[in-house]
């Protein structure tokens, strides 16, 4: 998941996409609501290019049970304080690739 939204290729996060994300997977967050992976991958590079440089880490632990997951994330240079911090819960289909995300901003500048 993390390294889906690193991915600063194209080519390399449509194959992390293909890899990772159920094709009709569907993403969910304040700021969008999109579905397939073609619309994940422009989500993607929109927040690419509005924060440059940036980088997804995973801020503490990870809960999971059946099949879906929650985590802490940030958004920032790398080594410096995220700029973003948000919580994500991720839910996998049957072949635990990615199918559902809803997203939760805790943390945005000004």
């Amino acid at each position: 998941y993390i390294a889906t939204w690193n991915a600063t290729d194209a080519r390399t996060r449509e194959q992390l996409l293909a890899a990772h994300w159920s094709e009709n997977c569907v993403y969910v967050d304040p700021m969008a609501d999109v579905s397939g992976r073609g619309e994940v991958a422009a989500t993607i590079a929109a927040v690419q290019e509005q924060f440059p440089g940036f980088v997804f880490s995973q801020v503490g632990e990870a809960d999971g049970h059946h099949q879906q997951t929650r985590f802490q994330w940030g958004l920032g240079p790398i080594g410096e304080e995220p700029a973003v911090i948000g919580f994500d819960v991720v839910v996998t289909d049957d072949e635990h690739r990615i199918r559902d995300v809803r997203g939760f901003l805790d943390k945005v500048p000004s």
